[in-house]
């Protein structure tokens, strides 16, 4: 066996909490169950590292297996990785009958038509999501293993997440064996990125349970019977209150889970105005600026702002019509004819 692959293999095992290691080698089926019985996994990960490269090297495992455990294991972490969501699109509205040795031979084919130095590896699972693994190298150089690319692409859709760890020089060759494989025309970057595999798939796919956009503010019902002391009227403003913040914060977001994303930015491009006969400004240039939102939960973060009172209700449309729209990268410029401060998101 190859020493760089025995190293990426050594690499590849010591990512692996120590508690998941038998399992993740289990899945990746290419050492034998008798010869996982001679592993001590309660010792070093260092030690079980090394006793799993020598049972490797009695196989003679190449770097073709290697990849593929380590696609079983940003497979099973992948939120270790910045996935950006792509979008494919083809004038024919019929669906293709999807072939996966059809779709991985053009693949292939078209990146290595490109670029010689180039390992490329699948693997399909559930839901129809085949991941692809390539490590890129240039025309006097071997592939890296260490800094690879990853695609995931769900067959019968239109929809790819990639991952690329590379120059983005690689990504026009990488987008275009995709469009390639897939039988499709063009494809374009959406503006939704996160470390969230799961939840980016959930936002393109609709599969999460929220309404938005939908508020009308709606006037608080009045008392049938008159308090008998202000204070039980402030007590009931108070309760009338916080039941308006709640079904309108319902009816923002919806009562499931959010989809777990990690920022949200807006770019703000606007005019100064003023009287001419001031004089104030000259230049004719709109001012610029960059609002980033940053949470380990965004999306919750922002629904729990009015509950907590620290916002009114509702939220801006721009917060709360995230997943609705399926971005997190907003450019917001003047509307153009409109008296100033109206803006427009395209």
């Amino acid at each position: 066996m190859d020493e760089t692959v025995a190293e990426y293999i050594r690499r590849t095992v010591l990512k692996i909490p120590r508690d998941e290691i038998k399992t993740m080698l289990q899945k990746w089926g290419f050492l034998s169950e008798a010869q996982l019985q001679t592993i001590n996994f309660h010792q070093m990960k260092d030690n079980i590292s090394q006793d799993v490269v020598q049972l490797c090297e009695e196989n003679s495992a190449s770097i073709k297996q290697a990849a593929v455990l380590d696609i079983i294991y940003n497979h099973s972490y992948p939120n270790k990785r910045i996935w950006s969501v792509y979008q494919m699109n083809k004038t024919e509205e019929e669906t293709d009958f999807f072939d996966l040795t059809d779709f991985r031979k053009k693949f292939k084919r078209q990146l290595r038509s490109t670029l010689k130095n180039v390992t490329i590896n699948f693997r399909e699972y559930e839901n129809n999501a085949v991941w692809i693994r390539i490590a890129w190298g240039t025309p006097y150089t071997k592939p890296n293993q260490y800094k690879t690319s990853y695609v995931v692409y769900h067959s019968q859709t239109p929809y790819a997440f990639i991952s690329l760890s590379v120059l983005k020089s690689n990504l026009p060759l990488l987008c275009q064996a995709l469009v390639v494989a897939s039988n499709y025309q063009d494809i374009h970057e959406m503006e939704l990125r996160s470390h969230s595999l799961n939840s980016l798939e959930d936002m393109v796919f609709k599969r999460y349970s929220q309404n938005f956009e939908t508020y009308c503010p709606r006037p608080l019902q009045e008392s049938t019977v008159a308090q008998e002391t202000a204070g039980l009227r402030i007590v009931q403003e108070d309760i009338n209150e916080k039941e308006r913040i709640l079904r309108v914060n319902r009816e923002a977001f919806g009562d499931g889970p959010q989809p777990k994303l990690e920022f949200a930015e807006y770019k703000l491009e606007t005019m100064f105005t003023s009287d001419p006969k001031l004089e104030v400004l000259d230049k004719k240039e709109p001012f610029r600026c960059m609002v980033r939102f940053h949470s380990p939960h965004l999306l919750e973060s922002l629904k729990s702002l009015a509950p907590a009172g620290m916002a009114d209700a509702p939220l801006s449309p721009l917060l709360t019509c995230i997943p609705h729209k399926a971005r997190n990268y907003f450019k917001i410029r003047e509307k153009k004819g409109l008296f100033p401060g109206s803006f427009v998101s395209p």
